[in-house]
């Protein structure tokens, strides 16, 4: 049983099978989800929307930021390929000392950034939420320097990552998440009832070194063993800098955006920052199964073609994992719109989680579910530029995007609380006339708004620099369309007539609703897509076949 589990973890995918990639990644992205989501549920049983939860989730904000800021410096993709590089050209010792040489770089100012940043957390504190009170800003400090830890060990795994990615180690990179999560729920379990909020951030940091050991194994099996070098190659680490500067330019001001959001949240209703982190955290769910197992199974795909100069394999990567994600998020998308109630109900519903908790979130899941599709796209696409050592285009577009993000989360709240009608409508449209703190509701709105124009200024350059053509997009497209059209109906329906035979009441009416709807509106989109031939479907049940049953599935003509 042990050598058989080994045997799983260290197996190598092949080299052109990005879908049987993708479904792998994104089943164990599937289990660490549901890990997720399970952790949302006991933080929601146990403490509830409220100014504990608030705290627990603004400490993240700086941890994420140095990691963003610091870490991403020496990412995945920016990494593989230069790691490539010295593969193909000085051997397998060359990109052992390359790959030293940035993690002993990189771990010495993570560290001492994270130092700096514990001193100064107590001034920090004030800007992350300015609406706090006293004794929320005092733990708030205590619980960030805790989470400080979490960014040197995800930074280190994440450089670790990308030997794994390199030598299609799948699995082992797909369990880090996993163990991740793992660690949070031991501190809800155990640490939370003995150490209160401090024992919930123990339990992150504990999660983020679970993150980093579970790879270490299987680096040091292909030769890449992590050792802190001696002496550092200065000039290695200015390339890396020089390249993946602008990159991380960019992510970080994303997260300065999500910064500036939950300060605003702050000075909303107690409680706004925990419903913007639930909805958001459940929207992330199936980013997390599509989106990136798409852009991770795609990505050294992208780089080894780009490389190579085999631009017509790179663009037709490009176009394919474009089409299942247009193929998986837009039924998706129409699906969770129409179910959000039963969703949040059944994952987050019990315990100190009320029932106006449950329609204020469903509605901020509605609001980020509609950049659903454009998250999964902003995922591949920024790979396609990293992989053909663009990082400059990504900067520029989500520097734009973000700062558009601001201004609209400003401007829709002043608009809400100052013209009864706007807010009447918002209100009518999402079913929440009679419950408080609906303004938080504004950010979630902005945020998706933000992001759809990110995605289409990314397809726009994308485009106009290096596409000749867009294959079977437009067919894709239309398809999706149509099943969303089928889901969505199909859904509605289902929940209006089984209204009259389970009971919204009880957990297991809400399941039995939800559960039976979402099947059948899945059904009607599969049976849709099917009388439609769709190209995106038999893939996906041949890649299916393949990696699961290994017998060959026949497609029907085009």
């Amino acid at each position: 049983m042990i050598r058989k589990l080994l045997r799983l973890i260290n197996r190598r995918e092949d080299e052109g099978g990005m879908h049987q990639a993708a479904i792998l990644l994104g089943v164990f992205s599937l289990i660490s989800q549901l890990i997720g989501l399970w952790r949302d549920r006991m933080l929601a049983h146990t403490i509830g929307p409220g100014p504990l939860l608030d705290v627990y989730y603004s400490a993240f904000r700086i941890p994420d930021f140095i990691y963003l800021s610091i870490a991403s410096l020496a990412s995945i993709t920016v990494l593989m390929p230069f790691l490539i590089d010295h593969m193909n050209s000085n051997g397998k010792d060359s990109a052992r000392k390359f790959f030293n040489d940035v993690l002993s770089g990189f771990f010495l100012l993570l560290t001492l950034v994270s130092i700096a940043v514990y001193f100064m957390m107590p001034r920090l504190a004030q800007y992350i939420a300015p609406g706090f009170s006293t004794l929320q800003l005092h733990e708030l400090v205590g619980v960030s320097r805790i989470m400080l830890l979490s960014p040197i060990f995800m930074g280190l795994s994440n450089m670790i990552g990308t030997v794994t990615q390199l030598m299609r180690k799948f699995v082992v990179f797909s369990l880090s998440p996993i163990f991740y999560n793992l660690g949070i729920v031991f501190g809800i379990l155990f640490l939370y009832p003995k150490y209160g909020v401090y024992g919930l951030a123990i339990g992150v940091a504990l999660g983020a070194l679970m993150h980093l050991l579970i790879q270490i194994p299987t680096i040091v099996k292909a030769g890449f063993t992590p050792k802190l070098a001696a002496r550092l190659e200065h000039a290695t680490l200015r390339q890396v800098v020089s390249l993946s500067l602008p990159r991380t330019l960019g992510l970080s001001m994303n997260s300065i955006a999500l910064i500036v959001i939950l300060a605003m949240a702050s000075k909303l209703s107690s409680g706004s920052i925990s419903i913007f982190n639930f909805s958001y955290n459940l929207e992330t769910t199936p980013v997390g199964i599509i989106g990136i197992s798409y852009a991770v199974a795609s990505f050294p795909l992208l780089s080894e073609a780009f490389a190579r100069g085999d631009m017509d394999k790179w663009q037709k990567s490009i176009i394919s994992a474009l089409r299942q994600i247009i193929f998986w998020s837009l039924p998706l998308s129409a699906l969770f719109i129409v179910v959000r109630a039963q969703i949040v109900r059944v994952t987050l519903g019990s315990g100190a989680f009320s029932w106006n908790d449950t329609k204020l979130t469903a509605a901020a899941f509605a609001l980020f579910t509609l950049g659903l599709i454009a998250q999964n796209m902003i995922l591949v696409s920024v790979r396609a530029f990293y992989a053909a050592h663009n990082t400059k285009t990504p900067l520029i577009i989500n520097a734009f995007c973000s700062i558009v993000i601001v201004a609209l989360a400003y401007f829709l709240l002043h608009a809400f609380e100052t013209v009864p009608m706007f807010r009447y409508f918002i209100e009518s449209l999402l079913r929440v006339p009679d419950i408080p703190q609906t303004a938080v509701l504004m950010l979630p709105l902005a945020y998706s708004i933000g992001t759809l124009l990110n995605a289409w200024l990314h397809w726009v350059d994308l485009r106009r620099q290096y596409l000749t053509s867009v294959g079977s997009l437009p067919r894709t497209l239309f398809e999706a369309v149509a099943a969303s059209f089928a889901v969505g109906i199909t859904a509605y329906a289902s929940l209006n007539a089984l209204s009259y035979v389970f009971s919204m009441n009880t957990f297991f009416g809400v399941l039995m609703q939800g559960g039976i709807a979402c099947i059948l509106g899945t059904l009607a989109g599969l049976i849709l897509l099917y009388l439609l031939k769709s190209e995106s479907l038999f893939e996906i049940l041949n890649a299916a076949r393949k990696k699961f049953w290994k017998v060959d599935f026949v497609e029907p003509e085009k």
